[in-house]
């Protein structure tokens, strides 16, 4: 990614701490070993700034890899046991994160663990926040069937790609056996094509002067068995440059239906010095309270929350629980006019480049609180601190967890992260 980012002065506070060891010494934080893929980036400097020393073999400690590093080095198949990793080496992926990260496997699970919620007598609707997914070409039948008895617009994804590359919308069965049939046709010439998903479009999306958007949302898991997860309390909405519009004419203006950032900035009308398109979780709580009032803003806000513990819920079965591992999730979720939320995908390796300063100083943050909280300097002696920096603990040992710091709100998302170096000092 580009965009240069600035580290912030001071990111967090120093783990000095002065309890006494048994020899009456000061108890000093370990010295931590990093390891990291990507040269140059924002968490290689968020890592070296924390003081931690850089290696160049296998003795680190703490490791930012991407994807493709994780899958090569850390393997689970039948003929080959996983790489051995030392007692107290973390590393950024979970194996099989994809799924959780890839948009196909997201939907199976969460009707699967629907499907589970009604045999177990719990409530199915909680996994009620997927819009409608087909996997194609497999489920196109199904898809056509569907189409052709309710019709709408639905839009058509491939999963593996990023960036909103390959996205289109659809309101005619003709467009869809037309895409089928082409893909029929790369596969019999061994031409390389994508799988996609085809979901029901949100198109009464919630609005905000007239602009769609959707949120960008940052949480941690530490383990899935049991869940332990960390929800970062700042994030942002990520705004279309253009007027939102369901006009026919329209179906194919990216700039209107599509959020995705790196899509937004290719609009010819997009002055980054004039269009943030940007703006903090927290303002956008202050704009629904202030349009529709506390009971619905908290309502809204609660459905996030959930839909975010929900969608870990959905993957803790089938996900490879190797302790090594913790991730770093960027959340893409959506609100209709009914202030629903509704999870548009989940991503393995969020974008930690940025194209301002506000962003650039998020970022940083959110890295050196994801470091903080592995505790590779051995600081919380066995305790999970309710809170590390911007993340609150919303699931321990797999339990919903809140405390007193809460009040009456339904989510630290969006609430006041500007104690946070004094809430880092505490940790000591």
């Amino acid at each position: 990614g580009g965009g240069s980012m600035a580290l912030p002065p001071r990111t967090r506070a120093r783990p000095s701490n002065g309890r006494a060891d048994s020899d009456g010494g000061e108890r000093k934080p370990r010295s931590v070993k990093f390891a990291c893929t990507m040269e140059k980036s924002a968490p290689h400097r968020v890592l070296a700034a924390r003081g931690w020393r850089e290696v160049d073999d296998d003795s680190w400690d703490v490791m930012w890899a991407d994807t493709a590093w994780v899958h090569d080095n850390v393997t689970y198949n039948v003929t080959t046991q996983p790489q051995r990793l030392r007692e107290n080496q973390r590393v950024n992926h979970f194996p099989n994160h994809v799924e959780l990260t890839r948009k196909d496997l997201l939907a199976k699970n969460v009707k699967r663990a629907k499907r589970q919620a009604e045999k177990d007598g719990t409530d199915p609707s909680e996994f009620d926040f997927i819009p409608k997914t087909y996997a194609l070409p497999g489920e196109g039948q199904m898809l056509l069937r569907d189409f052709r008895e309710k019709g709408g617009t639905w839009i058509m994804k491939p999963i593996g790609r990023a960036q909103g590359t390959g996205i289109f919308l659809v309101n005619k069965a003709k467009q869809i056996e037309d895409w089928l049939k082409k893909r029929g046709t790369e596969v019999a010439e061994n031409k390389l094509s994508d799988d996609y998903v085809c979901q029901r479009y949100v198109d009464n999306p919630y609005l905000v002067d007239d602009r769609k958007f959707d949120m960008r949302i940052y949480v941690l898991c530490l383990s899935y068995q049991p869940l332990k997860v960390y929800l970062y309390r700042e994030g942002f909405a990520r705004f279309a440059n253009t007027a939102y519009s369901t006009a026919k004419s329209d179906l194919k203006n990216q700039y209107i239906h599509l959020t995705n950032h790196a899509i937004q900035k290719r609009d010819v009308d997009y002055d980054p010095e004039v269009d943030d398109l940007k703006m903090p979780i927290r303002d956008l709580y202050a704009h629904i309270l202030s349009k529709h009032g506390q009971e619905a803003a908290d309502r809204c806000f609660a459905g996030i929350h959930s839909v975010i513990i929900n969608a870990l819920r959905s993957v803790q079965q089938v996900m490879i629980n190797d302790r090594h591992c913790y991730e770093l999730y960027g959340y893409d979720v959506m609100i209709d006019e009914n202030l629903r939320p509704w999870l548009i995908e989940v991503n393995a390796s969020p974008s930690m480049s940025s194209d301002s300063q506000t962003d650039a100083d998020l970022k940083a943050a959110l890295l050196d609180d994801t470091f903080t909280a592995l505790d590779a300097e051995e600081m919380f002696e066995g305790r999970t601190p309710p809170r590390v920096g911007g993340f609150d603990l919303v699931c321990d040992d797999g339990e919903l967890a809140r405390t007193a710091e809460w009040g009456g709100l339904p989510t630290l998302l969006g609430a006041d992260n500007s104690d946070r170096l004094e809430a880092l000092e505490r940790l000591r």
